[in-house]
């Protein structure tokens, strides 16, 4: 009984509320088979976990945490299974991680440096990919698996 009490614990402390050291309302936009969504949303991230929470006319519409696991409304899974499910099967594990933060995906794969951020094209026989990053905005489309992930910062 108290392996099993030790072992519950572990599974739902991936979905724990944490303190986020960085918090910044976005406009985000995500389009993809399974996800459809755009309007006001909250970035927090630590060193090492992310929270997308997502609001429609000021009401929480989904919850995405990132550590270890991606906990969504639905419960959570692994990096790869809820790219498998909501993405591509394709996609690296820690691609939606990288674009919410507008860090480079592929390993840097085709990075283009601009004035204020890069670019990424990568096309291979999965994935068409445009990504790019700059002070104002994140863009991710991937026209083969009709994905749209877009954060954008509020004009003040």
């Amino acid at each position: 009984m108290k392996y099993l009490f030790i072992a519950f614990a572990l599974f739902f402390s991936a979905c724990s509320i944490k303190n986020y050291e960085h918090t910044r309302a976005k406009i985000v936009t995500i389009k993809s088979p399974k996800l459809k969504f755009s309007d006001i949303g909250y970035v927090r991230h630590t060193d090492d976990a992310i929270e997308l929470e997502l609001f429609i006319a000021g009401h929480v519409y989904q919850r995405i945490h990132i550590n270890h696991l991606i906990c969504v409304n639905e419960g959570c899974m692994s990096k790869s299974s809820f790219n498998e499910e909501y993405l591509s099967a394709s996609y690296p594990a820690s691609l939606l991680q990288n674009v919410i933060l507008g860090k480079k995906i592929y390993n840097g794969k085709n990075s283009l440096k601009k004035d204020d951020g890069f670019v990424q094209n990568i096309k291979t026989s999965d994935v068409n990919i445009k990504y790019s990053v700059n002070s104002q905005e994140i863009y991710f489309k991937d026209k083969t698996n009709h994905i749209l992930i877009k954060i954008k910062e509020l004009q003040r």
